[in-house]
């Protein structure tokens, strides 16, 4: 999962240099509570779209989602590292 990892690094970058026009900095500015309401947009989204059995927008919803958690976590000051040490610990 490069791509995730590339993408909070991407995420993180933003945070400590911000870009006119970015949509990261958009809600990283916006702060937890508008990120927050985002992630549970897309999650959903992304739960109308499986029950509706469309796997390719079930997949974009899936990206969005991710995408929203990454931001998230960047806001909160939580790595990568952290989650997987969770989920390490319920296995």
């Amino acid at each position: 999962m490069d791509i995730i990892k590339e993408l909070f690094s991407v995420i993180l970058d933003r945070q400590k240099n911000p870009e006119e026009g970015s949509y990261t900095n958009y809600l990283l500015g916006k702060g937890t509570e508008k990120i927050s309401k985002k992630v549970g947009e897309e999650a959903v989204e992304t739960a109308i779209a499986a029950a509706k059995g469309n796997k390719s927008e079930v997949i974009a919803e899936i990206a969005d989602l991710e995408y929203h958690v990454l931001v998230l976590m960047a806001d909160m000051g939580i790595t990568l590292e952290d989650v997987e040490k969770e989920l390490r610990s319920r296995r």
